[in-house]
């Protein structure tokens, strides 16, 4: 994943609970229910220049987010104009940027019970940092890959702060020096720890179904329709680890992981470590943001 800079003490490019503060500055209560439970869900959005690629369609999926854990409903115009005021905060050189939002259920004294309605308010936090994209020997070269064991829990398809599994495993594959793991269910590939994963067999993209064991990825919407719309057939159905081991070329697919072709799992060499319907989606995938990319 591309590294995030640390940012200048003085510089301010975050904001908590309807204000915008220094980082340093920015603290909750150690009631919060989002420091306690991981009672909160959160959206990152990758900022091209100064655009927020697929804003919409990020905005509709912590809507989902929202309502599956019961949170109050989000104010979706306030939150742009925050997000935009952020981004207007970039230094110029800064082209490219991470932008994070989390929403909690707020601070009440600990009880693992909702808090009753009405006494308390959202936490609501957003920030932006500038990253540095992913080079393009790292595409030319693929990364590097193990397998795990999913065992998170069933409702993987909301966008929740406790990611302690996908933590694990993400430690787990940088102890073994890859660059990231991909959860293995029942013999059938899910997804990697903060990306979704493609396959293609003789011309077709296989990806799994977005069930509640997959997150539905933005990037991963995006690439099927520009898959779409370059006549390559499509296939939604699960696919087996082996079958993973046997394609012809695999990648992939994240908000800042954009379309990232992988080159080996548990040791054994991809086809193709980097393949040209990965590089070529990658260049679909810019070409959308209006931005030039490392091809």
């Amino acid at each position: 994943m591309p590294a995030v800079k640390d940012l200048g003490d003085d510089t301010v490019h975050v904001y908590l609970n309807g204000k915008f503060v220094a980082e340093e500055n920015a603290m909750i209560s150690i009631d919060d229910r989002g420091f306690l439970f991981a009672d909160g869900v959160y959206e990152v959005v990758h900022v091209y220049g100064r655009t927020l690629f697929e804003w919409d369609l990020h905005m509709a999926r912590l809507q989902r987010s929202v309502a599956a854990v019961e949170l109050p409903p989000v104010d979706l115009v306030s939150l742009r104009h925050v997000a935009e005021e952020l981004v207007s905060r970039l230094d110029a050189s800064e082209s490219e940027a991470s932008l994070y939002l989390e929403i909690t259920r707020g601070t009440h004294r600990r009880s693992h019970g909702f808090p009753p309605a009405g006494s308390t308010e959202p936490t609501v936090l957003m920030w932006v940092r500038p990253v540095v994209p992913i080079s393009r020997p790292t595409i030319e070269d693929g990364v590097p890959m193990i397998s795990v064991a999913d065992d998170r829990w069933a409702k993987v398809w909301i966008k929740t702060i406790g990611l302690l599994p996908n933590v694990l495993a993400k430690h787990k594959a940088q102890q073994a020096g890859m660059f990231d793991a991909i959860f293995i269910r029942d013999g059938m590939v899910t997804e990697a720890t903060s990306a979704n994963i493609f396959i293609v067999e003789s011309g077709t993209l296989h990806t799994a179904p977005t069930t509640n064991y997959i997150l539905p990825g933005i990037t991963r919407q995006v690439v099927l329709e520009l898959a779409a719309a370059r006549g390559i057939a499509i296939d939604l159905t699960p696919f087996s680890y082996e079958s993973l081991l046997d394609a012809d070329e695999a990648f992939l697919t994240g908000t800042l992981t954009e379309v990232l072709p992988i080159s080996e799992v548990d040791g054994h060499r991809l086809r193709h470590t980097s393949g040209p319907i990965a590089r070529q989606l990658l260049e679909d995938l810019h070409r959308r943001a209006g931005w030039p990319g490392s091809l």
